[in-house]
C-alpha cells in the first residue's frame, strides 16, 4: 500500500481550465498567494483524519462533517467557508444505483478539500476535463461543476426507473383481467421500484435545498457565472425530484390496479367454489341418505338400483344448472 494512500488526487487549478497533478509534498508547500488548490481525500483512511486534524487549519465542527460515515445533503456557510455534502447515484460496477455515494466538500476562496468513501464518478469527469484543459477556473466553478455532473449522472437512472414503471402500468392495465401476468411478480417488481423512488428520494430533497442555499449565498468568490450553473443545477434537481413524485404516483395507481386484479381473481376463484358447493350439497345429502346403514332402502335388492340412482342425481344436477343459469347465478 502506498506510503499516503489516502490521497485520491490533488491539483494545483491555474484558473484557466487546467490543472498541475500534485502529490503530498506539493500539497503540504502550497500557499494561498499560489494558484487554487484541490485537495480530493479517502475518508475512510485514518490518514486523512490525522492531516485533517493536524494540518488543514480547520475546526473541529468541520472536520467532523468531512469525516462523517452517514451523512444527508446540506449545506453549512462559515466566515471562512463553505462545508457542502452532497449525494450521487453509485454507477461503481456490481453496484445498486439507488445506493448513493456521497461526497463531502469544504471550500473557500482559495482551495477546495473534498472526501468520500467510495469512488463517485463525477470526480474522475472533473480530473479528465483538468487534463485536457476544459476544467473548472476556481474553487467556486470547481464545486459547481461537480455538483452538475453528480446530478446529470443521476438523470439516466431516473429516467430508466420512470420507463419501467410506465411498462409495468401499461403490462398490468394491457390485459383484460386474465392469467397472462403473474400478479406475484408484478407485485415483487412494483415492491421494488417503490424502495427505489423512495431511497432516492430521501437524499435528493435535501440535496436540492443544500444547492438552492448555496446559489443563493453572496461571497465575492462566488461570481454570477459559478450562482448560475448552481441554479441550473437546483433546476434539474427539481426536475428529477418531480419525476420521482411521477414515479411515486403511477406506483400508487399500479397498486391500486394490483389489488384490484387480485381481488378480482379471488372473487372468481369464490364464485366457482360456491357454484360448486351449491350443485354438490342436494348431490351430497341424497347420496348421504341412501348411504345410511338401516334397513328399508328402496332397491337395495335391485341390480338396477344403482344405476336408477346415478341417473337421478344426473338429473338433479341437469335441474340445478338450468336453475342457477335461469336466476342468473351461473
Amino acid at each position: 500500500m502506498s506510503e499516503h494512500s489516502e490521497l485520491i488526487c490533488a491539483y494545483l487549478l491555474d484558473g484557466k481550465g487546467r490543472g498541475e497533478p500534485l502529490d503530498w509534498s506539493g500539497v503540504s508547500n502550497w500557499t494561498p498567494n499560489q494558484d487554487f488548490l484541490w485537495v480530493h481525500l479517502d475518508c475512510g483512511n485514518q490518514n486523512t483524519e490525522t492531516w485533517l486534524r493536524d494540518s488543514s487549519g480547520l475546526n473541529t465542527f468541520i472536520i467532523d462533517g468531512l469525516l462523517a460515515s452517514e451523512s444527508r445533503p446540506r449545506c453549512d456557510w462559515y466566515d471562512d467557508g463553505i462545508l457542502l455534502i452532497l449525494r450521487g447515484v453509485n454507477l461503481n460496477p456490481g453496484a445498486d444505483p439507488e445506493d448513493m455515494v456521497s461526497i463531502r466538500i469544504w471550500f473557500d476562496e482559495h482551495r477546495v478539500i473534498s472526501t468520500r468513501l467510495r469512488p463517485l464518478m463525477a470526480v474522475e469527469d472533473i480530473r479528465q476535463q483538468l487534463a485536457v484543459g476544459k476544467g473548472p477556473v476556481s474553487t467556486g466553478h470547481l464545486v459547481a461543476r461537480l455538483a452538475a455532473r453528480m446530478t446529470e449522472r443521476m438523470g439516466p437512472v431516473i429516467d430508466n426507473l420512470s420507463e419501467q414503471v410506465a411498462d409495468l402500468e401499461d403490462t398490468l392495465m394491457g390485459t383484460d383481467g386474465d392469467d397472462k401476468v403473474d400478479l406475484r411478480d408484478v407485485r415483487h417488481t412494483l415492491i421494488n421500484f417503490r424502495h427505489i423512488a423512495i431511497t432516492l428520494r430521501r437524499y435528493i430533497t435535501p440535496q436540492r435545498e443544500a444547492l438552492n442555499r448555496l446559489s443563493q449565498l453572496e461571497d465575492t468568490w462566488l461570481d454570477e457565472r459559478v450562482q448560475g450553473r448552481l441554479r441550473e443545477t437546483v433546476d434539474r434537481v427539481t426536475r428529477i425530484t418531480e419525476e420521482l413524485d411521477e414515479v411515486r404516483e403511477r406506483s400508487m395507481v399500479v397498486q391500486d390496479e394490483l389489488t384490484n386484479r387480485i381481488s378480482q381473481r379471488m372473487e372468481q376463484t369464490m364464485y366457482v367454489l360456491t357454484i360448486v358447493a351449491t350443485i354438490m350439497l342436494p348431490l351430497g345429502f341424497l347420496t348421504g341418505l341412501l348411504g345410511i346403514n338401516v334397513a328399508g332402502i328402496p332397491g337395495a335388492d335391485s341390480k338396477w338400483a344403482f344405476w336408477v340412482v346415478c341417473g337421478g342425481l344426473t338429473a338433479v344436477g341437469a335441474v340445478e344448472v338450468w336453475l342457477l343459469k335461469r336466476l342468473k347465478w351461473l
